[in-house]
């Protein structure tokens, strides 16, 4: 949860979950770990500083998805988590949506949506459609009803016509489709008992948040069209600010709207994940010390972790191909690192051949952005300015987000 001083600082608070999770029935009870972790986090707040709160931001995973009681707003239904797939609505999706629109994944919001309206018979006309970060925030707020379009992208909402589109709008379930305003717009006042009780300024606002990945891209303030940034994790994804939008689901491509810009991504199944198969983490450290960043690897590999990968290749079958191994460890690291720097370079000519903004410089994040050897091989294969962003948390970004919908007295 993120939040903004009536000082112009902004200031990140976020948590590990894991002390809030609660068990019912032998299952996770995500909504009561996600009311328990936002309300101790408030608490973490400083006494002193609480007074100096002008505005509240969060932001959450994409795609996770509640289906609530539109006059109380607990939920109906278990959550959709963010990797949970729907394979049984996507039909019924595809059959309505435009070819190879962001909503024809199996795990994308409409999916899941869909999935619940087929099973439930009793609860519809008083069901409601929120997103993770929208309930979260309306816990503070008390406005039901209120997302977001950087998360309402994935249950069909165009950024670009600021409304859902009409294939939409036309199907039965559209009813529990929530209002749609920018990122960082001012939704009203904190709730007066929470304000009483924590002990926030009399005005402290509540802004529209956005999604986890949108906030980590905001954090590492890439403001101009052509400024990238990657995220070397589990996985690569790249996100690159662009003045054309694109979208294209047989790549996993899709746009996020940056006020009058385009934020433009896609994730690879290459990664950290597959170094971890080989090396440890003081390994990655030794090993990489002794690499020569300028020297080209003659090696060439595709690093997956399991077969199948979704960009820059769209190939299901795609086995993974990290054979010949050198004797030395050095030799195959330097081998895989440069490897998955050619799949990052791939990516950006893929999304300039779509007709994307041409990346200019690239800023990293990720646990892969502390290896400053990989840095200066990804610098090298890319032929562009690299270097690791100064803020990588997506609660820097939800705490800019807090800061835009501040009182401008603030």
């Amino acid at each position: 949860m993120l939040l903004s001083t009536s000082k112009g600082q902004s200031t990140p608070k976020e948590r590990e979950n894991t002390q809030f999770l609660w068990k019912s029935d032998e299952k996770m009870d995500w909504v009561r770990s996600w009311r328990a972790a936002l309300f101790s986090l408030l608490e973490d707040i400083p006494i002193h500083l609480r007074p100096l709160v002008a505005s509240i931001s969060i932001d959450g995973t994409s795609a996770t998805t509640l289906i609530v009681d539109s006059n109380t707003g607990e939920p109906l239904w278990r959550p959709f988590l963010y990797n949970e797939s729907c394979p049984d609505a996507l039909p019924t999706v595809k059959s309505v949506a435009p070819a190879n629109h962001t909503v024809c994944s199996g795990s994308s919001t409409l999916c899941k949506l869909v999935s619940w309206w087929n099973i439930e018979g009793s609860n519809k006309k008083s069901a409601l459609l929120l997103h993770q970060a929208d309930w979260l925030l309306w816990l503070l707020h008390g406005k039901l009803g209120v997302s977001d379009y950087n998360n309402a992208l994935k249950v069909g909402y165009d950024p670009a016509s600021d409304s859902y589109p009409s294939w939409l709008r036309s199907q039965p379930y559209s009813q529990l489709l929530p209002s749609v305003i920018a990122p960082g717009t001012s939704i009203g006042n904190l709730k007066e008992e929470i304000r009483t009780q924590f002990g926030f300024q009399e005005d402290c606002i509540v802004c529209a948040g956005t999604t986890d990945s949108i906030a980590a891209f905001l954090a590492a303030r890439a403001a101009q069209p052509g400024k990238a940034v990657t995220s070397l994790g589990s996985t690569l994804a790249i996100k690159l600010l662009s003045t054309t939008r694109i979208d294209d689901a047989r790549f996993g491509v899709y746009s996020h709207r940056l006020d009058d810009k385009w934020l433009v991504g896609g994730a690879s199944n290459t990664g950290g994940a597959v170094l971890k198969q080989f090396f440890t983490d003081e390994q990655l450290q030794k090993l990489s010390e002794q690499i020569n960043p300028m020297e080209a690897s003659p090696l060439d590999y595709y690093p997956l972790k399991a077969v199948g990968e979704r960009f820059p290749v769209a190939d299901p079958n795609l086995v993974p191909r990290l054979h010949p191994r050198p004797e030395s460890d050095v030799e195959y690291l330097h081998g895989i690192l440069e490897s998955i720097a050619h799949i990052e370079a791939k990516a950006y000519n893929l999304l300039k051949d779509l007709g994307a903004t041409q990346v200019e410089e690239v800023l990293t994040a990720g646990g892969g952005a502390k290896n400053e050897k990989w840095t200066k091989i990804r610098e090298r294969v890319l032929g562009l300015p690299v270097s690791r962003a100064k803020q990588t948390e997506a609660a820097y970004g939800a705490a800019l987000l807090a800061l835009k919908g501040a009182p401008h007295d603030s």
